[in-house]
């Protein structure tokens, strides 16, 4: 990763994209005249790049409740970046990758993966202007330090048929959408920051940050397999995932994401190409990113989230007994 914080923002920047008279000219943000473009087909235009030095999350972890207890969490560093041409025009979008471990027992991954992507980024007035397509992969991932229980069953998972989502090819895929619009899976980066919650004076950067954009995206149903003993265990994760992470995923929640950027840097091609999968392979059994660790998710108050210990007791041993019962 380029980190440029303290350098001065490296040259060749050219502007002009949307060109003059464009209906995309913020803040009307129309980008409909642009095609929604394979998020990783046109990595050889990239020339510059705004890295997401502090990418800050929000979700309610009890959605519709009366008391619907909003959470705040700041993922690693640099886990998300927008790449672009010295025009402007973006071609491609950093998603982040995370992981939520269950008392040692069970290591979850989760890796939201840019299916499509639009925009503009302005480096003068500081404005961007993104349309995505996402999906959420969700998988388990094996290591030393399992705990024995999941490790005595693990076999039958692995050289089971049909495949179970022990890597990202047989990932647990969960849809997404706009806020409140099932029916368009297209949503938003906008200029600023979401106007629609309060943040804590510990997520935000207003002295530090280049720029600001915000998303919010609704978690749709995941995707079923065809199979009922896989789709019924992937319900079982997904369970498991939610009571670990606040219900980050659950279905019908709005995951929202500020986006605090650092100046303008230049991009690494092939190190573009290659970042989803230096993540995965640096991140370790506990999750240390190769670009520092996020901080944990927090009530506005600053009291720490943390899982009901029995309720995650009881999902880990309702996996396993899945797992002996059906296979």
């Amino acid at each position: 990763m380029q980190n440029n914080e303290n350098s001065p923002i490296p040259i060749g920047w050219v502007g002009g994209f949307p060109p003059a008279g464009s209906p995309m000219l913020y803040p009307t943000r129309d980008l409909t005249s642009l095609p929604m473009l394979g998020n990783m087909d046109n990595i050889n235009f990239l020339q510059r790049q705004l890295g997401v030095k502090w990418p800050e999350f929000s979700w309610e972890t009890q959605k519709g409740s009366p008391n619907p207890k909003r959470c705040y969490q700041q993922f690693a560093p640099y886990i998300s970046r927008a790449g672009y041409t010295d025009e402007g025009r973006v071609y491609s979008v950093i998603c982040p990758q995370q992981g939520v471990w269950l008392k040692d027992e069970i290591c979850i991954n989760v890796e939201v993966t840019v299916t499509g992507q639009r925009g503009w980024v302005n480096e003068v007035t500081k404005e961007i202007a993104i349309d995505m397509t996402v999906e959420g992969k969700i998988w388990l991932t094996p290591n030393e330090k399992q705990g024995d229980k999941i490790k005595d069953v693990w076999p039958l998972l692995e050289y089971s048929f049909p495949k179970f989502p022990l890597n990202k090819e047989n990932a647990i895929r969960v849809t997404t959408h706009k806020q409140n619009d099932p029916n368009q899976p297209i949503f938003e980066v906008i200029h600023g920051l979401n106007p629609e919650f309060s943040n804590p004076t510990f997520a935000l950067h207003n002295d530090e940050a280049f720029a600001t954009a915000y998303l919010a995206v609704e978690i749709g149903d995941i995707k079923l397999t065809k199979d009922k003993i896989v789709d019924d265990f992937n319900q079982l994760i997904m369970k498991a995932f939610n009571l670990g992470s606040g219900n980050m995923l659950q279905a019908g929640n709005t995951l929202s994401w500020n986006l605090w950027f650092t100046e303008p840097a230049l991009v690494n091609k092939e190190e573009w190409k290659n970042h989803a999968e230096f993540w995965r392979k640096s991140i370790d059994v506990h999750h240390r990113s190769p670009t520092g660790n996020g901080g944990d998710a927090k009530y506005f108050d600053g009291t720490l989230f943390n899982p009901e210990a029995n309720a995650v007791d009881e999902i880990i041993i309702d996996i396993i007994n899945y797992i002996e019962k059906n296979l």
